[in-house]
């Protein structure tokens, strides 16, 4: 389903508010002090900002934004639902500059709100992909230009210097997981296959020398021979060995990273891994449309703050 971008939710303040006090507060309003749920009372004087509450226990005031990612933003909440369903339902990213475009803020408000969004959209405490009789395919990637393109390694290969280090698990019809790392070795590459797959898993990678003693760990290890020419083996299903599933997500990845954002930043990465991820995750083909991927979305923003300073501070 797609969103109607006519909907009050997106034009209205106070319509805003109320979709996403449904999301987050189901039940009623919860005290962020007490934890008091529904007791609350609506504060309408001229004095009181919209959407202001104090709980009848303990005396607080909060609002629906207190504790979130939107906390003490003067951007006006029908803009921030909007901005939530933008990016979410961009496969390949939205650029902060079409942001400021289409919701006529500022471009550095725009690009704060993008990465406020990312933040929403990391998963802190991720299951294991994978499981039993579950396959999860692992690739590794560089993003980035080469700094010193007719520099070329002793086997005449390009120098990966100035690229950055992207590791990637599939679970073949599931979410990913994609971690930057600084470089890639044999020890990390197992810390993330360790911390992301089930060992009850298969494991489908292809002829690195990062993955024969890391996939010891797993039910079974399969690879596919990219040198010679392989990029598939076995009868066709769903268990066929490849690991198309994991490139078509770096495929997704890239084409946004030089599409639609052109440049960034080393220390930003990660939460725009965390960004493709969660659409992929979330993506159509497992029964995720638009509207329930901006719910989730949503749904991400309590318990996480990330200041200006921070942002640029990473």
């Amino acid at each position: 389903m797609t969103a109607d971008l006519t909907a009050p939710i997106y034009q209205d303040e106070e319509a805003a508010r109320a979709h996403l006090e449904a999301q987050r507060w189901p039940g009623g309003p919860v005290c962020p002090k007490c934890g008091t749920v529904d007791n609350a009372t609506r504060l309408q004087g001229e004095k009181h900002r919209p959407g202001l509450l104090e709980c009848r226990a303990c005396r607080k005031q909060f609002s629906v934004t207190v504790g979130t990612v939107f906390e003490r933003s003067h951007v006006p909440l029908h803009k921030w639902v909007l901005a939530v369903h933008l990016i979410t339902a961009s496969k390949k990213g939205m650029s902060a500059h079409q942001l400021h475009r289409m919701l006529r803020v500022t471009y550095k408000t725009a690009w704060f709100m993008a990465h406020r969004i990312r933040e929403a959209m990391t998963d802190e405490n991720p299951a294991p992909l994978g499981g039993e009789g579950k396959i999860i395919e692992a690739d590794e990637t560089y993003q980035g230009k080469v700094e010193e393109p007719e520099k070329l390694t002793k086997k005449g290969k390009p120098t990966l210097k100035g690229r950055r280090a992207v590791v990637a698990l599939v679970e073949r019809g599931g979410g990913v997981r994609a971690v930057h790392l600084p470089k890639v070795t044999h020890k990390n590459v197992g810390e993330v296959l360790a911390k992301h797959a089930d060992p009850r898993s298969v494991l489908y990678t292809d002829e690195s020398r990062l993955y024969p003693a890391n996939g010891r760990a797993f039910a079974g290890h399969e690879t596919v021979r990219h040198s010679a020419g392989e990029y598939a083996r076995g009868p066709w299903g769903p268990r066929r060995i490849h690991t198309n599933s994991v490139e078509g997500f770096f495929g997704i990845f890239k084409r946004g990273m030089a599409g639609v954002y052109h440049h960034v930043g080393e220390q930003h990465l990660q939460r725009y891994l965390n960004e493709f991820a969660f659409r992929y995750s979330h993506r159509v083909k497992l029964g995720v449309d638009d509207r329930q991927r901006a719910l989730l979305a949503l749904r991400g923003i309590e318990g996480k703050r990330l200041t200006y300073r921070r942002i640029n501070a990473a």
